[in-house]
Order: C-alpha cells, then sequence, then structure tokens
C-alpha cells in the first residue's frame, strides 16, 4: 500500500508519498509561493532533487504538479496514479466534530467548511489541499488526520474552560490542543526506544518550534496539553503570544486602537519571540544575537525556557511523576541551550543532563543526554507527523 501524504498552507504544501510495507519515503518535496509570482517545485526522490520554477495559481494546479513528477520518466517512483492507494491530510483542528481519522466525505467536508475558524491560519488551507485533490484525483480515498485528534483523551477538568458551562456547550469553547501527531509519534518512539511499553510510561513530551506545544502522556494517552482553543495558548513562540492576561489584550487593544481582530491578528503575528527580541523569530538568529550580546535576544530565550520549564514541571504533578522527557522539532532538535536551560534547575525532580551529551551534532537519529543516576530519560526524537498521517490513512483503510 502506498499513501501520499498532503500538509498544505494558504501559499504552500508539503508532500511524501510512503510505502506502507516498508514505511520507506519514496518521493518527498513541497510546492511554494502558490497563488504569488515566483511559484516553485521542489521534488526529492532517487537522491536527487528536481527543482521546477513555475507560477502556480492555485493548489489544484499545485497538486497537478506534484502529481507528473510523481510519474515523470527520471523524477518519478511510480508508474501511474493507481499506485497511490489512498491520500491521508494533515488538519491542524477539529474541534469536537472529529475525535479521530475521518473518511474524506461531502458530509465531512461541509463540516470542516463550518469548523474552519477553530484554527484559522491553518484549518482553510487544508480544505483548499483536499479540494484539490478530490479534483486532480477523483474517486481516490482519502482521509483527514487531525492534530487534535491525540488530546482527544484528556479528561473533563484538563480540556474545559472556566467559563459558563451552557455556553461551552452551545460554542464548544474548550481546549484542543496542536501537534498532536508529532506528541503521539514521540512518546511512542520513545517507548520503543526504551524498550518499554507505551503504557508503562509517564512522558512529557515538548515539540518545539516556530510553533512550540507541551503535552503530559500518562500511559501513551494525552492527559492535558499546552495549546488551547487555538494553537495561540501556551508558551511564547516564534509570532506567538501564548498565555497572556486577557484584560491585558483588551487594554492593548484600546491604547492601540486595534479591533479584536486586529488585537488576535497582533499576538499572532507580532509578539512572541519577535515581538520581545525585535531581531527575529527564529531561534538561530536569536541564539547568535544573544550570544553576541543582545540584551533583548537574550530575555526572549529566557522567557521561553521559562514558560517550558514550568510546563515540563506542572505536568509532572498531574502526571504523578516523570519517566521521560522528551524535546523534538526545529528548535528541540537543534538548539542545546533551550534544553539545557529547561532542564538545568529541575535536577531536585531526577532530571539530570549530561552537558556533553546535549552537545551533540544533530544526526537525525535518536539521542539520551541523561546524566549517569538521573532518574528521569532526557530524549532528542526527530519527529515524523507525516508517518503518523500515513499509519493513520492506512488503519482507517
Amino acid at each position: 500500500m502506498k499513501i501520499l501524504v498532503i500538509n498544505a498552507g494558504s501559499s504552500s504544501l508539503k508532500y511524501q508519498l510512503i510505502d506502507m510495507e516498508t514505511e520507506e519515503v519514496l518521493a518527498k518535496g513541497g510546492c511554494e509561493r502558490i497563488g504569488i509570482d515566483g511559484g516553485k517545485l521542489t521534488h526529492k526522490a532517487h537522491g536527487q532533487t528536481f527543482v521546477i520554477e513555475q507560477n502556480l495559481p492555485d493548489h489544484t494546479v499545485a497538486i497537478s504538479l506534484v502529481l507528473k513528477e510523481l510519474v515523470d520518466g527520471k523524477a518519478g517512483v511510480i508508474s501511474s496514479m493507481d499506485e497511490i492507494d489512498a491520500v491521508g491530510h494533515r488538519v491542524v483542528a477539529s474541534g469536537e466534530a472529529f475525535t479521530k481519522t475521518t473518511l474524506v466525505t461531502d458530509e465531512v467536508m461541509e463540516t470542516m467548511e463550518e469548523i474552519k475558524e477553530l484554527a484559522p491560519l491553518h484549518n482553510p488551507a487544508a480544505i483548499l489541499g483536499v479540494n484539490a485533490c478530490r479534483a486532480v484525483m477523483p474517486g481516490k480515498k482519502m482521509a483527514l488526520v487531525f492534530d487534535t485528534s491525540f488530546h482527544a483523551t484528556m479528561p473533563d477538568y484538563a480540556h474545559l474552560y472556566a467559563i459558563d458551562y451552557d455556553d461551552y456547550k452551545t460554542y464548544k469553547v474548550r481546549k484542543y490542543g496542536a501537534h498532536g501527531t508529532s506528541h503521539k509519534y514521540v512518546s511512542q518512539a520513545a517507548a520503543e526506544y526504551l524498550g518499554k511499553k507505551p503504557e508503562e510510561l509517564k512522558i512529557v513530551t515538548c515539540h518545539l518550534g516556530n510553533g512550540s506545544s507541551i503535552s503530559a502522556v500518562d500511559g501513551g494517552k494525552c492527559i492535558d496539553t499546552s495549546m488551547g482553543f487555538t494553537p495561540l495558548a501556551g508558551v511564547p513562540m516564534g509570532t506567538r503570544s501564548g498565555d497572556i492576561d486577557y484584560a491585558a489584550v483588551e487594554f492593548l487593544c484600546r491604547k492601540k486602537g486595534m479591533t479584536m481582530a486586529e488585537g488576535l491578528n497582533y499576538l499572532n503575528k507580532k509578539c512572541g519571540m519577535l515581538g520581545v527580541s525585535g531581531v527575529s523569530s527564529d531561534f538561530r538568529d536569536l541564539t547568535a544575537a544573544a550570544d553576541a550580546g543582545n540584551y533583548r535576544a537574550k530575555l526572549a530565550l529566557e522567557m521561553f525556557a521559562y514558560s517550558c520549564k514550568k510546563y515540563v514541571g506542572a505536568y509532572m504533578a498531574a502526571l504523578g511523576g516523570l519517566d521521560v522527557i522528551v524535546f523534538t522539532a526545529g528548535v528541540g532538535e537543534n538548539t542545546p541551550s533551550v534544553r539545557a536551560d529547561i532542564c538545568h534547575g529541575l535536577e531536585a525532580f531526577g532530571v539530570k543532563m549530561d552537558d556533553k551529551k546535549n552537545e551533540y551534532e544533530n544526526d537525525g537519529a535518536i539521542h539520551d543526554l541523561s546524566a549517569r543516576g538521573s532518574k528521569v530519560k532526557i530524549l532528542v526524537i526527530p519527529t515524523n507527523e507525516e508517518l503518523v498521517i500515513a499509519r493513520e490513512t492506512a488503519a482507517l483503510l
């Protein structure tokens, strides 16, 4: 069985074709600047990289170009579209409408339109990707794999907000979380690496990137996560503020003459590491600036690590103990100083990092950063959300 995994953005589209017999990635790539002049497809297969530069006016054209490359005599890896058994689409937020991977139907897509405002930066793009694939591959089975599904196991007391309960029932305002496919993959990979069953472990998974979230996983199931109704909540991120006093938002909107919509845009796109540092949302730039003596860049990094440390500590309490901390995603896998700042100070709780191990060169492998005598394992595990999406799609079929 071969599964095509699609992760569509508003002006981008990433894909992988995975052979589920071996879980080998046959081809992968991405389309950039969809709907913008200067479109480009970067396609990787057979150990080579193929680049096609042409305007991509919409997602349907982009998908068509991807499929053309997959069967191309030189860059292709299949002989025809018949070899693709199904398509798995990444969707960020499902609300309470879907709690597990779901087959695409007209009715399902109508519901997707109704809940797209739950993730306004992501869900509309996913809908574009699904509709484009349905137009180009009519009749092909497709599945929606939701980031929020892994968090559906949170108990009511963890996912509910202390608002009027009738308003929750009417409007479904509650914590949903995000990055679920990543948290699921790395928590399962941690158990496998340690030779344990997921049911035997209490794990805190730290998906740290431009968008960051932290989850508490007990016995293979999520019991809490840092992101909320939308991906804006939790730790401060690249351009997102993370947790903030809501009265402060109203105060800022009033003082800056912003509408609520403008205020949300401000919190989503102009705050976080970028807003604090005034330098960049990229942690590589922040680290370089901090090393060069930039106070605000150093402050941004300290705020990020401090917030992550607090979530780790809170989830240690919620779990009633801790066996493993997992770092993953762009920052989690590539920024030793952030990992160190999060772990240092937790020694009293059995978390002891080996600073020398922490300075490894990222080679895409799993690394154990635990010091001798550490009661808690500290692991860096490269995430693989695409593989989770392919597995979920194959299991549904």
